[in-house]
């Protein structure tokens, strides 16, 4: 057993760590990479693993109770009131048409009975969440009007699973053959019952995880041993998990909800930092089952059927997708993109028709056939988006107005360059002002630029790492480039640009830690301030102080620590990715700047040393 599982551990990452960056490289992006790596280890392609995707569906499930957890956690209830229109707006819309068309072509088409159709209708009507904010945060989307309605549709989908599984067992007309349904706590309920016990346990997940789970998170949190805490997150997700599956309901579900009663606790943040280490790999590891389950016998058996399905469900989606967005005025170029994102069949469907499979209110020989149709669908989504960037994208745009606004003409020209302008730069370029000296401010925020101009300062819009904006910001001339970007990579880049087109500047360079320093080392730059560095010495110098040290004492320390310090970076940078040599010539490092410390700490004072330590001169 446990050389299987390790087996299985190995042909898992090895597809994955194959596939996934072929698939980046060429623009499709990571969920297509291992959707493709699920296809081709699993049992219809290759045969690594997996007969016909039982054990790796198995598998998978646990990556979706784990990510769906970590879903429901980062779902403020608080947040979703504040948006409470747009989510349940667009929302309802779309699962309401959806299924109102969806089921209409099952029953009248396919002469599938009401209850049936209805059944059918909701699940395809569900779009991935796990595709959707993944494609979001690979894309920086996020914050777009597509990204954003996404986001509460996805939600009110989320949030709409809880009475659609309450809702399901309703719908049983028939006796079901308790030997063709998964021995269950609710297999020989009557339907009745049935709601009731789902509607019991979803309420019994709130009111233990407000009265039970959250006291007990607070006691374990007390003993600040992190891998215990770890643990008991995992325990508790495990549990519920567990419990769900006794009573017959989706485990994924129940661990949802468990997310988002936990998502207003107090270690919410907690819980997130120490379990979103597993959250990319588990997605990958539900997308290798997707795509590992898609039974190619099935599709030469009936292909017609099954693509006609899968265009016909995601045709219908994107249309009922962009009449909702026009009717919330999203624009056009945004509307397409919405309407691409969310045509898809998602992670819920598997589990809505598994559980009318088990009701016998869809037939077995339909779940399977829609199980593929789900699994294809999925797998068109990001070929979708690809196409979308390559032939929409240069005639209609996916951008912002706000990103794609024209970089502004610049008037004035000065021989300092402040390329950032939010808390980091604007601090220098008020220091520099006040002492007579003037610089030209690049900024990429738009709407901090508007702000900053009202406020008085000269700032103007444009991305610093082109190289025709500097040039008409006087690179050529200047004497100084001040790169205070907030995000480290594109502050790299400009320093790059910078180097490469206009050797002439010197550069100073914002690093956020010591590990930015290093990249930043290695770019060339010699001039380098660490966010973390100059803070800390100052407020250990006013520790120093308040212990009795004389104030210019402690400070005169301060800056030898600080030389001290950046004289070691540049050491230490050359043997960073060699973590055993980093490790030794760090101890070394740290025993020289405190013997050198030491040794001037013991040094006569001379007279200068109390030139100065007036509480005035410090504030």
């Amino acid at each position: 057993m446990a050389e299987d599982f390790l087996l299985s551990a190995i042909i898992f990452l090895g597809a994955a760590i194959v596939c996934v960056p072929i698939a980046k490289k060429i623009g499709l992006g990571s969920v297509l990479g291992y959707l493709i790596a699920g296809i081709l280890i699993g049992p219809f392609v290759l045969g690594f693993v997996g007969q016909e995707g039982q054990d790796i569906m198995q598998a998978a499930e646990f990556g979706v109770v784990m990510m769906l957890f970590l879903i429901g956690l980062e779902i403020n209830p608080k947040e979703i009131w504040v948006i409470r229109r747009s989510i349940f707006g667009i929302g309802s819309i779309q699962l309401a048409l959806s299924s109102i068309v969806i089921g209409a072509i099952f029953h009248v088409y396919y002469g599938l009975s009401h209850a049936t159709s209805f059944a059918i209708a909701l699940s395809l009507s569900m779009s991935s969440t796990a595709i959707i904010l993944q494609t979001l945060k690979e894309k920086g989307l996020n914050k777009s009007s597509a990204g954003q309605a996404a986001f509460s549709v996805l939600l009110f989908q989320d949030i709409m699973v809880i009475p659609i599984l309450a809702f399901l067992p309703l719908l049983v007309t028939s006796d079901i053959r308790n030997d063709t349904l998964e021995q269950t706590f609710i297999s020989n309920l009557s339907p009745l019952l049935k709601t009731i016990t789902v509607l019991g346990a979803m309420a019994s997940i709130i009111v233990v995880g407000l009265f039970i789970v959250a006291p007990l998170m607070k006691m374990i949190a007390r003993t600040r041993l992190r891998e215990l805490f770890t643990a008991t997150a995992l325990f508790l997700v495990i549990s519920v998990a567990y419990v769900m599956k006794l009573v017959g309901i989706s485990p994924a579900l129940g661990t949802f909800l468990a997310g988002v009663v936990l998502a207003n606790s107090s270690f919410r943040h907690e819980l997130e930092s120490d379990i979103e280490p597993f959250k990319g790999l588990l997605l990958g590891l539900f997308f290798i089952g997707v795509g590992s389950t898609i039974n190619f016998q099935l599709i030469y058996q009936k292909p017609v059927l099954i693509f006609m399905l899968v265009l016909l469900i995601m045709l219908i989606k994107g249309i009922v997708l962009f009449l909702a967005g026009k009717t919330f005025k999203i624009k056009f170029d945004q509307n397409i993109l919405f309407a691409i994102l969310l045509s898809q069949v998602g992670e819920f469907a598997f589990v809505l028709l598994n559980f009318s499979g088990q009701l016998q209110i869809v037939s077995p020989d339909w779940t399977e056939l829609l199980m593929v149709v789900v699994a294809i669908s999925m797998t068109f989504t990001p070929i979708l988006l690809l196409l979308n960037e390559r032939l929409v994208d240069p005639f209609f745009g996916v951008k912002e107005a706000a990103e794609i606004k024209e970089a502004d003409n610049i008037d004035n020209q000065h021989s300092v360059i402040i390329a950032g302008f939010g808390h980091f730069g604007s601090t220098i370029g008020r220091f520099l002002k006040a002492n007579g000296i003037k610089a030209t401010i690049l900024d990429n925020d738009s709407d901090r630029v508007e702000l900053l101009r009202k406020m008085g300062f000269e700032v103007y819009y444009g991305d610093a790492t082109r190289v025709d904006l500097l040039k008409s910001a006087g690179a050529e001339k200047a004497k100084m480039l001040i790169a205070a970007i907030d995000s480290p990579d594109i502050n790299h880049e400009v320093i790059e640009v910078a180097r490469k087109h206009f050797p002439n500047l010197k550069i100073m360079a914002r690093a956020r830690n010591r590990f930015d320093a290093y990249e930043i080392l290695d770019l060339g730059v010699m001039n380098i301030y660490r966010e973390t560095l100059y803070t800390s010495v100052h407020m250990a110098v006013d520790v120093l102080h308040e212990l009795g040290i004389r104030h210019y004492t402690a400070t005169r320390k301060a800056q030898d620590f600080i030389r001290y310090d950046e004289d070691a970076m540049r050491k230490l940078a050359s043997s960073r990715h060699d973590t055993k040599t980093y490790i030794l010539t760090v101890r070394e490092q740290i025993e020289l700047e405190e013997k050198l410390l030491s040794e001037d700490l013991h040094q006569q004072m001379t007279e200068r040393d109390s030139a100065w330590d007036s509480a005035t001169l410090k504030g």
